[in-house]
């Protein structure tokens, strides 16, 4: 039964609300003030959390780690504590591979505690064979650098010395993860303040009764949610992983979803074993209800509060030894290619008795570019780069061209590249025709052409370079990527695996790095003339592209439309193409007949 509170008022609960919401925002605001890498500084790879003293997220990003954390701590926390930790393996995988630094602050208000803030980002390098501590080759979580268990920081108010100079030891970035870790320590201490001001004004038994306001009213509207999309009858969808970087795969993610009244169940029976490589994701059940929570509020109803308030409303199975629930000490590193894919996996099931209004698939990954060396003046020099693709068509328009699947991220300014990093960008670009055609367009890849201007080291991290994001609704596939290494001035060209670490590059190299695109929405036949003539004009799409797989037919110089060759044309196309497809895979079925696992 549902609690009832009867100490604040519906105004208040909203004035409580907006300011947890700010006091979020500021958390952001204060780390990318001091963070000193670029992952966190300019690409916003961190993620603030505010509990209520259960450790339930009421504001944030990712919830319900808290009282795992704690558990670590039988003497208790108290006020002035800070906890920090990076391994997986002790959180349930709240944070999913060791350069996720996290941290934990109670906030107490007279004496007594009224939550948690947390804030957890990603760190360039803690130790291991490869720089970014993310090798393709890892086999388990020891080859991939120095984790921490759940450890205080500070103890009430005094800092532990001996952390911090094990973190500097055991990282070829030391003064960037200082940086980083004070300033997440920073971002809680700044909604611990927040918090207590809040307490000083409405006072905290008003200020908790909020909170547990707040969980409700998310609870209450999850439920209508569950009850309106969700299916009675299980359905399943499965997507893959093309491959783990050690010749093994392509891996399937296969998720079966159904309802019983308001209760949602999510069962990822199916799902292939652990992969020998890095690509496991480390999977909780909070953290996927969490996911779940996000994907149904951002798709069918964004006004809805994210927090933890609806998760006894979903079940989930996830087998142990699976890709997302691996035993340890499997390795996590590369763990984005399943987390990314899942949203498509997810995407895709309840896609199947509501196919008008799920999108397509998107790039599906979170594509790394890293480079490292010594420059021509001794200096040292390190770069991770988070890259972009083809956001889905959906049902409401087109797909995002050269976007983050996580909508907060954003990316490194090329004029911060090239004054930091000695390298140059000589074009930084969406992928003409890398989008799957379709009433809405799916996103284009993104393009990237870098010069070295040192010799260095180059990593790369990315998939779908052999299964491509699958069209909904009669729309295509999107584009593969693919990563292209450029020697001599051009003489020599090597095509590069998806996944590769150690490639040694010259000064004056360069590296063309594309992304996959993404998967087109509804019947090409149906897009407005229009709207393909001015895909072409912007270079998003091809006169090609836009003949074969539009039929429309664009003067090559004017770019005006033939209306009646088009409505030949597309009559044409109509009677010779059969059935359009629920979904179009696109080569999936020839690949993942040759898997190996």
């Amino acid at each position: 039964m549902m609690k009832v509170q009867t100490r604040v008022d519906s105004i208040t609960v909203d004035i409580i609300e907006n300011a947890l919401k700010n006091i979020k925002e500021e958390m952001d605001v204060t780390l990318f003030r001091s963070a000193m890498s670029p992952v966190i500084r300019e690409q916003h790879d961190c993620f603030p959390m505010i509990t209520n003293p259960d450790g339930k997220m009421v504001v944030g990003n990712f919830g319900s780690h808290v009282p795992e954390v704690i558990a670590h701590f039988p003497e208790g926390v108290h006020e002035g504590d800070v906890i920090f930790l990076s391994d997986p393996y002790s959180c349930g995988g709240s944070i999913s591979h060791v350069n996720d630094w996290m941290v934990i602050v109670p906030i107490f208000h007279e004496q007594k505690i009224v939550g948690y803030a947390s804030m957890f980002g990603h760190v360039m390098d803690v130790g291991g064979p490869v720089p970014s501590s993310m090798p393709v080759g890892a086999t388990s979580i020891f080859g991939e650098g120095v984790r921490f268990p759940p450890v205080k920081l500070y103890e009430q108010g005094k800092l532990n010395d001996a952390i911090i100079k094990i973190l500097k030891t055991n990282s070829r970035t030391p003064i960037e993860n200082y940086s980083d870790l004070m300033g997440i320590v920073a971002s809680c201490r700044t909604a611990e303040k927040r918090v207590k001001e809040v307490c000083d004004r409405f006072g905290s038994d008003v200020y908790l009764d909020a909170l547990d306001h707040l969980l409700d009213r998310t609870k209450m509207m999850m439920k209508h949610l569950i009850t309106n999309f969700l299916p009675e009858t299980p359905v399943s969808f499965e997507d893959y992983i093309d491959s783990d970087g050690l010749g093994n795969g392509p891996f399937k993610m296969k998720l079966t979803i159904w309802r019983e009244g308001d209760q949602a169940y999510f069962d990822w029976t199916g799902t292939d074993p652990q992969a020998p490589g890095p690509i496991n994701y480390y999977l909780s059940e909070n953290m996927f209800k969490m996911f779940i929570g996000a994907f149904l509020i951002s798709v069918f109803d964004p006004a809805i509060m994210f927090n933890d308030g609806f998760y006894d409303n979903l079940h989930i199975e996830t087998p142990e030894g699976s890709l997302l629930r691996p035993k340890y000490p499997a390795a996590l590193g590369c763990r984005t290619h399943a987390l990314s894919r899942l949203f498509d996996v997810l995407s895709g099931a309840l896609s199947l008795n509501s196919p008008e209004s799920s999108p397509a698939a998107g790039y599906g990954t979170s594509p790394y570019f890293i480079y490292s060396g010594t420059d021509e003046n001794n200096r040292h020099f390190h770069l991770m780069e988070v890259m972009y693709g083809g956001l889905p068509g959906r049902p409401i328009g087109d797909g995002l061209d050269g976007h983050s699947w996580w909508p907060a991220f954003v990316n490194i300014p090329t004029e911060y590249l090239e004054t930091y990093y000695p390298l140059r960008v000589e074009y930084y670009r969406t992928g003409k025709d890398s989008g799957g055609a379709g009433l809405h367009r799916g996103g284009n890849c993104n393009e990237k052409l870098y010069t070295f201007l040192s010799s260095g080291t180059v990593s790369i991290h990315d998939d779908r370079a052999a299964l491509q994001p699958w069209g909904i609704n009669g729309g295509e596939p999107g584009s593969s990527s693919y990563k292209l290494l450029i020697k001599n001035g051009g003489q020599e060209k090597i095509v590069l695996e998806s996944k590769v670490d150690h490639i040694e590059v010259e000064k004056g190299d360069q590296l063309l790095f594309v992304t996959g695109g993404s998967g087109g929405w509804g019947d090409p036949l149906s897009r407005d003339p229009e709207k393909v003539r001015l895909d072409v004009i912007r270079r998003l799409a091809s006169i090609e592209k836009a003949r074969e797989s539009y039929g429309v037919v664009l003067n090559p110089e004017s770019f005006e439309i033939h209306n009646e060759q088009t409505e030949a044309l597309r009559q044409e196309i109509r009677k010779s193409r059969g059935e359009l497809k629920s979904f179009d895979y696109g080569n999936r079925d020839e690949i993942v007949a040759n898997r190996q696992i």
